[in-house]
């Protein structure tokens, strides 16, 4: 079965969320300009905490993109509209008021596109919603930034208007409209204070695979049968390829079942192979799932209960974070594989 069929739908968010990235990159270069060039103190204060959260959310989506799998390409438009932004930011013709309001209305698009993201997810499959949880972070916070945003616009604008700062209370004003939106988010929203962890993103990965398996088990159509199992063969394949470069190893000094988990990898890559042939519509395909989903669930268990225990306790926060970074880039270089061998 041709595992090279991707719904538009997909497509379509995966190249909103190349656009979210190159924006995320357009608003750390606004912020760090905005630091070279305002001389308010308490604003630097507030622009620079907006800039530690864009430097992390940049690592957010990045994590989003991976775990999504499926590669696109932001719009031309998109390209001429960060051009034009960075020349505004860098132009002598605009006030600092101005630019501070250009960058307010670029967080309400970044805003705008991560909350499109979140319910096009929920229209498009539960594995893609599964896959974007660590966006609300970045949605949240985005929102967060405008407030602030317009409290130093408040600041500025006075200033440029009458040459008198106002009221400085307006700070509280902005921090209250904050808690007020934390109390409507509520669970809605996943907030992180820093690099989601090597073992969220294995257990992330299961949980994709799960939904995909479910989603499988409960359709009748062979056209979405066929798109499901597109990417879940993507999904485990980038999944354990990854594993095998970066976790296995770390962990084959504390762990002498080691190679079991790659034996187990084995058998389930010559499993999605053997039914990339087959033809969802014939009764045995759902049988042939059934029995890879009974390997996946006792290989993930066994990581999930036996190894990543094990790298909790063996391995600093530092060893970690690297691990996760690795694993991403890993799993980014093995999609790319996948997508240009399927033009």
């Amino acid at each position: 079965m041709p595992v090279t069929v991707e719904d538009a739908k997909r497509t379509a968010i995966a190249s909103k969320l190349e656009e979210m990235k190159a924006l995320q990159n357009l608003l750390i270069y606004n912020e760090e300009y905005l630091l070279n060039t305002c001389s308010d103190q308490e604003i630097c204060d507030r622009v620079r905490e907006m800039l530690e959260d864009d430097r992390k959310n940049l690592g957010i989506l990045e994590t989003v993109r991976v775990q999504y799998g499926v590669k696109g390409q932001p719009k031309e438009t998109t390209q001429q509209f960060i051009e034009k932004a960075r020349n505004i930011m860098q132009s002598s013709e605009y006030t600092l008021y101005e630019k501070v309001a250009e960058h307010e209305l670029l967080k309400h698009k970044q805003t705008m596109a991560g909350l499109l993201v979140h319910k096009a997810a929920q229209v498009a499959g539960a594995d893609i919603e599964a896959a974007i949880t660590p966006l609300n972070t970045v949605n949240f916070e985005n929102r967060a930034h405008q407030e602030q945003l317009k409290g130093i616009l408040e600041i500025l604008g006075t200033l440029e208007l009458t040459g008198q700062e106002p009221d400085r209370g307006i700070w509280a004003r902005v921090q209250d409209a904050i808690a007020a939106f934390t109390g409507i988010a509520g669970s809605a929203v996943t907030r992180s204070a820093g690099e989601i962890s090597i073992r969220d993103l294995i257990r992330m990965d299961h949980t994709k695979a799960d939904t995909l398996f479910m989603e499988i088990d409960r359709s009748d159509d062979p056209q979405k049968i066929q798109e499901y199992f597109g990417q879940l063969y993507k999904d485990l394949s980038a999944h354990a390829n990854a594993e095998e470069q970066v976790v296995y190893p770390a962990v084959r000094n504390y762990y002498n079942k080691t190679q079991d988990l790659y034996s187990e990898q084995a058998d389930m890559k010559q499993m999605l192979e053997q039914m990339r042939s087959l033809t969802p519509s014939l009764p045995d395909f759902k049988a042939n799932v059934s029995r890879l989903r009974d390997l996946v669930n006792h290989h993930k268990d066994q990581e999930e209960k036996e190894i990543l225990p094990i790298i909790r306790d063996n391995f600093s926060d530092e060893q970690q974070r690297q691990m996760a970074t690795d694993f991403k880039r890993v799993k980014s270089q093995l999609q790319e594989q996948m997508a240009a061998s399927m033009r």
